[in-house]
């Protein structure tokens, strides 16, 4: 074992404080590159497209249907890394390998549905989408495109994941920036050169993700001939896929019914005006809304992995220590995005669109949204946070209670609030009450750990051996 531990990064040992830093800042990191391919897009489509505003609605409901099929790359990532970084803890090489492999095979086969359904009710779901106007046809061609980067995008969240949960969060962000580089130069080719307008920025985010997937990849299996074993493994075991699916199950439902919520957000929206100005307000002050959680939620991410590891060692203390070090970094972060966000969300705006393509009614929609919801960014922290503990502990019920409380919430009440007269502020309330009321739930989850009842916080006297403080 000391040849994998030489090439991977045990959570189970050393300072947590700073473990999780050095473990979490290229996850941090990672999360903020992979949301600069959909930035980028709406900053290069935006500006140099001959309909920049249009562009920006055409990408905004492209991406609320993508959304709904990446769900199932996210959550698979998610269960499979919190099951490898397990098997890993525990000093398991054959599960661990057999993990791996009945995860490679079974999403693999999971991509492939999720493509057929992409392309053969992609129309459909702009029609149910309540999509109109002259960007239907740009908005399809973006969406078909997208959908046919599937395959890469499943096996670099694979890789990803299973990386991270082997302890190198190094890597995979390594190859992210390359690829980034290579979107950002692809989009000003294809926009702004070639004048491919929406199209262009897709096709230069479906080659930069295979960039980044092949790269990943490559490492990937030399990380795993590091944990050959004398043992004969199943490539497809029925047991590892069980606790693959139990695993995995509620986080894909949980960012599916995210997607399906903003789906039908996204249609309320469609309908409040026929401009088309909210849906561009809203599209520019979501993703911006969408950067400050990303780099929370990433940060979790690596708090579930270092959970799993931490429980299947019998650390459980450090594991209450590494939620606290967390919750401290991420906060910081998002008061960071608030003091941001509040005072230049007008600037912000305007970055993403040229002002002679930008009404004032758009721009005072992501103004408005951007202000009121940014204020309540420390809170919702506070509730991921709490749910990426719940579920490196095994929690995954509790993680999906709390996500699917706040997100029933935020749809219904869009709907009522707008419909009772209060508008484009309704939409925007809706999210904070949202988030207020999935917080406490996540809380109340996350003290009620079994693990870790009666565990303090600190504790003085190092017991890893190791000069770190448990």
């Amino acid at each position: 074992m000391n040849e994998v531990k030489s090439k991977t990064f045990s959570l189970t040992k050393g300072n947590v404080w700073k473990t999780l830093l050095l473990y979490s800042l290229p996850l941090l990191g990672s999360a903020m590159v992979q949301q600069l391919y959909s930035m980028v897009d709406l900053l290069v489509v935006g500006n140099f497209a001959k309909e920049g505003a249009l562009a920006v609605d055409a990408i905004g409901n492209a991406t609320v249907v993508i959304n709904i099929l990446l769900s199932f790359a996210l959550g698979s990532n998610s269960g499979c890394s919190v099951i490898v970084a397990k098997y890993f803890g525990a000093d398991d090489k054959l599960k661990l390998r057999e993990t791996v492999s009945t995860a490679i095979i079974s999403f693999s086969a999971l991509c492939a549905i999720l493509m057929a359904t992409g392309f053969g009710f992609g129309r459909l779901s702009l029609v149910a989408l309540d999509v109109h106007g002259a960007y239907f046809s740009d908005c399809l061609e973006y969406m078909y495109i997208y959908v046919g980067s599937l395959p890469f995008v499943f096996l670099y969240n694979l890789g990803c994941g299973i990386c991270s949960a082997l302890g190198d969060s190094k890597t995979p962000f390594i190859f992210l920036v390359i690829s980034s580089v290579l979107n950002i130069g692809l989009d000003l080719l294809f926009v702004c050169v070639l004048h491919l307008d929406v199209a262009g920025a897709a096709w230069a985010t479906l080659i930069s993700q295979a960039v980044s997937c092949v790269l990943t990849v490559i490492v990937l299996v030399k990380k795993l001939n590091a944990f050959r074993t004398d043992e004969k493994f199943k490539r497809f075991d029925k047991h590892v896929f069980k606790e693959l699916v139990v695993t995995s199950t509620p986080v894909i439902l949980q960012q599916c019914f995210v997607s399906v919520g903003n789906f039908a957000i996204n249609r309320c929206i469609n309908n409040l005006d026929e401009t088309g100005d909210a849906v561009t307000g809203f599209t520019t002050a979501f993703k911006l809304i969408c950067v400050a959680n990303m780099g929370v939620i990433s940060m979790t991410n690596g708090l579930a992995n270092f959970a799993s590891q931490n429980k299947a060692a019998g650390q459980f203390r450090r594991i209450k220590t590494g939620t606290l070090a967390v919750l401290c970094y991420t906060l910081l972060t998002s008061l960071i995005f608030l003091v941001f966000f509040v005072s230049c969300p007008k600037f912000l705006t305007e970055i993403f669109i040229q002002k002679d393509k930008l009404t004032p009614e758009a721009t005072e929609y992501s103004v408005q949204f951007l202000v009121i919801v940014s204020c309540f960014l420390p809170m919702v922290c506070v509730k991921i946070v709490a749910d990426g503990a719940v579920r490196g502990c095994g929690g995954n019920l509790g993680f999906m209670i709390s996500t699917l409380t706040d997100l029933i919430l935020r749809v219904v009440l869009v709907y009522v609030l707008t419909g009772i007269g209060w508008g484009f502020a309704g939409v925007c309330w809706a999210w904070v009450i949202g988030w207020a009321i999935g917080t406490v739930i996540a809380m109340g989850f996350f003290f009620g750990i079994k693990c870790l009842r009666g565990v303090p916080f600190f504790q003085k006297k190092s017991l890893d051996g190791n000069g770190g403080l448990c």
